[in-house]
């Protein structure tokens, strides 16, 4: 009877089918919000900043979560990296499918460099078949792929939502790639993350917030 009760005090009655709807949960958790991260970018078309700050908010909850379902942290730090998979495909995947589905694509000439003076960021000026473009093509730091002088493809949204992109930047396909990567990613740890939260709490080991 001692023994029972000591094996009860040390977190042995843990339930494994309760355990196991606990990790199932995280798994669903972790599509959840990158589905619904996805959803949110299509939605925000055109402001790139709501997808990122909604998804940054996504991926802390669930480390938050696969470390309640641990019950250490290595593994939900070990998350952050399939997190950026899911971030950056949630966010960029909506945009490029748009101007893949609905962009007009043509050959344009790079006729001026904002930074050409020695300003911080590239924004192109380009020329098309029927005069200069309104829209100029954005490239953010150092050594942008482009000059002026240079003949590129690029794409741009009749509906003037989505910003103009050069056509090799386009490719959904592989935003989408990422963002299951990333998923995929998740649902490895989670798995591992409940298999291990379960031993560690029938053995007792139930830390709040100490490291592994």
């Amino acid at each position: 009877m001692a023994e029972t009760d000591m094996k009860a005090s040390q977190g042995g009655t843990v339930s494994r089918g309760g355990y196991l709807v606990f990790t199932f949960a995280v798994v669903g958790l972790g599509w959840a919000i990158a589905a619904v991260n996805t959803g949110i970018s299509y939605l925000a078309l055109g402001t790139g900043l709501v997808p990122i700050i909604t998804g940054l908010v996504g991926c802390f909850a669930f480390v938050v979560a696969l470390r309640v379902l641990h019950c250490a942290w290595w593994l939900a730090f070990l998350s952050f990296l399939p997190a950026l998979f899911v971030l950056v495909g949630s966010v960029q995947y909506a945009p490029e499918a748009a101007l893949d589905d609905r962009g007009i694509r043509e050959t344009v000439r790079v006729a001026g460099d904002s930074a050409a003076d020695g300003g911080t960021g590239h924004h192109f000026t380009l020329i098309g078949p029927a005069g200069k473009l309104k829209e100029t093509l954005d490239h953010d730091g150092d050594h942008p792929k482009w000059k002026v002088g240079d003949r590129i493809e690029v794409v741009h949204d009749p509906q003037g939502v989505v910003p103009l992109e050069a056509a090799s930047d386009v490719d959904p396909d592989t935003q989408l790639g990422c963002l299951a990567m990333g998923v995929t990613g998740w649902t490895g740890i989670t798995l591992l993350a409940g298999r291990r939260g379960f031993v560690r709490r029938r053995a007792g080991r139930r830390p709040v917030f100490e490291d592994d």
